[in-house]
């Protein structure tokens, strides 16, 4: 049946003014947005603008509501430096990073020192030497970790070739006495990182000279850097130095002490005490229980060179050949496998 336009346009005011009373006093909810938008089809997320005024209420409202966490994500190769998270202040008091967004969500106290070190490649020994001694079952070659100390008497060094002869690291000579400095030792230093060996530097003690004069002039000139190896103290007799002074042991070990303590202060890490067979003898024997201890003994094992002393390096020899150096090179030997070898390292890191 067909209606006329007037009846028609009242019976719909009637109906449309029915339905609005009949609702009453009910809440009217918003619809829940789907959860079933696939990530295939989602558009990607657009970048949060910081906006200056208050923030919504309603959008203060829907942040408290969320109960779900936010997703956490591993920290994927490098960690940030702590200058990638530096904030400033919006208008709205809104931190905001300076440069980009991180994506990433990052603790609140990220474990950096934590984060695993990769371990430098240890290479086998290829070294030659000009008078090699049978040392018997207790070989340094069945060691191994071997590593040389240079001076300038090497000369200029192919670092590379050194270390895939076995070099694995090296101890270079920095400082004598108060006012000596190795003019190959800032060369050397930044050559064999660039090569990849662990490296420490060492000072020849002058016993005519104080010891704070010694250290303060080591420390002035041997950079304090992660990943260096400790500072090392050569103690011995030269019968080629001006100074002829004999101290008594006692006095030896006083102004060693004095010296060891400014630079474990400074560097953060016990130094090492180099000594030949004559010196320790007369002087050590006994003394420093708590120092880690590099020997020289290149006609036997140390056992029975220095008897009861524990040891951390072996100089066992003065007349290497190495593919990298021009002339003869001190060989040396870490006390230890590999896997203490690389633990060793890792604890006595700045």
């Amino acid at each position: 049946m067909r209606l006329s336009a007037a009846p028609a346009i009242v019976l719909t005011c009637l109906i449309l003014s029915g339905c609005a009373s009949s609702s009453g006093p009910e809440t009217v909810l918003s619809p829940r947005p789907s959860r079933e938008v696939t990530s295939s089809v989602a558009p990607p997320a657009a970048p949060v603008v910081s906006v200056p005024g208050p923030v919504p209420s309603s959008d203060v409202a829907m942040t408290e509501a969320s109960s779900e966490p936010p997703e956490e994500l591993a920290w994927a190769g490098q960690v940030p430096q702590p200058e990638a998270f530096t904030t400033m202040e919006s208008e709205a008091a809104m931190p905001v990073p300076m440069d980009r967004p991180v994506a990433m969500v990052v603790p609140d106290n990220p474990a950096i020192d934590e984060a695993p070190r990769s371990r430098s490649r240890v290479y086998s020994h290829r070294f030659r030497d000009a008078k090699p001694i049978n040392f018997g079952k207790r070989s340094p070659r069945k060691m191994a970790v071997h590593g040389v100390d240079v001076s300038r008497w090497q000369g200029n060094i192919d670092w590379e070739k050194l270390r895939t002869q076995g070099a694995n690291f090296a101890y270079i000579k920095a400082t004598d006495g108060g006012d000596h400095l190795d003019p190959m030792f800032k060369k050397n230093w930044r050559r064999a990182e660039q090569a990849g060996l662990k490296r420490g530097a060492y000072h020849f003690f002058y016993w005519c000279r104080t010891a704070g004069e010694q250290a303060d002039w080591f420390i002035r000139n041997v950079p304090r850097e992660a990943n260096a190896l400790p500072p090392v103290i050569d103690v011995e007799y030269n019968g080629e130095s001006s100074c002829k002074r004999r101290l008594s042991p006692e006095r030896i070990r006083e102004k060693m002490q004095v010296f060891m303590d400014k630079l474990e202060r400074h560097y953060g890490q016990r130094p090492v005490i180099y000594t030949a067979p004559d010196f320790y003898r007369d002087n050590l024997r006994n003394a420093f229980p708590n120092h880690p201890f590099w020997l020289r003994s290149v006609a036997a094992h140390p056992s029975k060179v220095y008897p009861g002393r524990k040891w951390l390096f072996w100089q066992y020899s003065g007349s290497g050949l190495s593919h990298g150096v021009d002339g003869r090179i001190d060989l040396n030997v870490f006390h230890g496998s590999e896997a203490e070898w690389h633990r060793w390292t890792a604890g006595s890191s700045t």
